[in-house]
């Protein structure tokens, strides 16, 4: 039951300073296993101030998916993600399921400040308000998608077309034999980490913008196209 969910697993259920109450977080969490370690994952990053958008794989098992459902049921800031990807490792798939929960965040209630992105073996080192202030002190305003310009030895990721294939019931990307054309709008793609801590402006920017679409659909062939694509975008003057 939630009462037995919230009380044994001692979910925080009010901010705990004025700071954190005026600056809501929204968080992605794309998951497909060990329920126990997205509970205490969820159980370390919760403040009901937040919102959350929880991303299933779809191939996930069903009692997996109904386990989370029920525990997401007991909180009004915790929902699934209204579309599920079937989630290849290095696939586009996994840059939709991302985009899938912004679409959802964007058109949320909460008007949260920032989203900050997770897997469902992450585990934060320091706590919500510790996160807020590094927000606040250095990046007020800014995104956090490191990234460098694509060094030559990934750059067979962009150049190369790749497809998703199954084998044995198990999901892999391979490279095709086809050179994929230059990217769009003459951009130059940069090279970083998957992971990110994003404005809203800038999450509303890439659901809307010309070149962040375009963008899109040219790396629905590339290779784990989620450590280029916000970097990319990140880097467009102005």
């Amino acid at each position: 039951s939630c009462s037995t969910v919230l009380k044994t697993l001692h979910f925080i259920t009010r901010p705990l300073s004025e700071e954190e109450g005026n600056f809501s977080l929204a968080y992605i969490i794309t998951i497909h296993k060990e329920l126990e370690m997205f509970v205490r994952l969820l159980r370390a990053i919760y403040m009901p101030q937040n919102i959350y958008c929880i991303h299933i794989d779809e191939k996930s098992p069903r009692h997996y998916k109904t386990a989370v459902q029920n525990i997401v049921n007991c909180f009004e800031n915790i929902f699934i993600s209204s579309k599920r990807e079937h989630v290849v490792y290095a696939g586009f798939s996994r840059l939709q399921a991302d985009i899938n929960c912004m679409r959802d965040l964007v058109n949320s209630k909460v008007q949260w400040n920032y989203v900050i992105n997770l897997c469902g073996q992450d585990y934060p080192l320091k706590t919500n308000k510790e996160i807020i202030q590094y927000i606040k002190s250095k990046w007020n305003g800014k995104n956090i998608t490191p990234g460098i310009v694509q060094p030559l030895h990934v750059r067979h990721r962009t150049e190369v077309s790749y497809r998703e294939y199954v084998h044995s019931g198990v999901p892999y990307v391979y490279p095709a034999k086809i050179r994929k054309a230059q990217p769009p709008h003459n951009l130059t793609i940069y090279f970083g980490s998957a992971y990110y801590i994003l404005t809203k402006d800038f999450v509303e920017f890439t659901l809307s913008d010309a070149r962040a679409k375009a963008l899109l659909e040219w790396s629905r062939d590339t290779y784990s196209p989620d450590e280029h694509y916000w970097v990319t975008l990140n880097r467009l003057p102005g």
